[in-house]
């Protein structure tokens, strides 16, 4: 597995704002997508692509278009939500699939309860948006889904992580085809699996809390 932890003054900046407790949620969904929109760049960097052949306004030349099948975005619900139009700004032809992934609090399992994708993913590159990778196990669930539908190539993209989550992706992805891409890992977990030190729920600074 490839692991890609970025390494930019602009991406710590707009970190350490979105990890201030004081920051507004307006601004928080903001930062995501500009964090999101900067991982992009390098997250799509192996993107498949192919010969195509234009007409400028001077002379015929030939560049490149991206490969079909198209590349799917795949953001993990609910945080991932706050990823998704940072990604497709960078890849609008791109196409979007939805994942739901919940754990099971008695045996810790990840488990799917929503699912939005092509029923073969043959052949296809896939970018999951997962702000959070805490103990690992839900973006290591939907990845091996994703493998199981056929994908042969899987991104996951992430905001923060630990040394905790990327072993676990690490052990998950084998010998298969994984690249991990970061904003930055943090010190690790504490008692509530919690990022320490991180910047709370991504979900909730998203989208608040629902009352039930």
């Amino acid at each position: 597995m490839r692991v890609f932890v970025a390494d930019h003054p602009l991406i710590t900046h707009k970190l350490t704002v979105l990890r201030d407790a004081k920051t507004p949620q307006p601004t928080f969904r903001l930062l995501i997508e500009e964090i999101m929109t900067l991982l992009a760049y390098e997250a799509t960097r192996e993107v498949r692509v192919e010969p195509h052949e234009i007409e400028t306004p001077v002379a015929p030349t030939t560049g490149v278009r991206l490969s079909e099948p198209l590349p799917l975005i795949v953001p993990i619900l609910r945080a991932g939500l706050g990823m998704l139009e940072g990604m497709v700004k960078l890849v609008p032809t791109a196409e979007v699939g939805f994942l739901g992934m919940v754990r099971d609090e008695e045996t810790l399992q990840p488990t799917t309860y929503a699912e939005r994708l092509p029923e073969s993913l043959a052949g296809r590159q896939c970018f999951v948006l997962d702000p959070m990778l805490a103990t690992g196990g839900s973006l290591a669930g939907a990845i091996e889904f994703l493998f199981d539908r056929g994908a042969d190539d899987v991104t996951a993209i992430c905001v923060l992580g630990t040394p905790e989550g990327v072993d676990v992706i690490r052990e998950a992805a084998g010998e298969r085809n994984v690249t991990l891409v970061l904003g930055a890992i943090d010190d690790g977990l504490n008692e509530q699996a919690y990022i320490v030190p991180g910047l709370g729920d991504a979900g909730d600074r998203l989208y608040g809390t629902v009352d039930h």
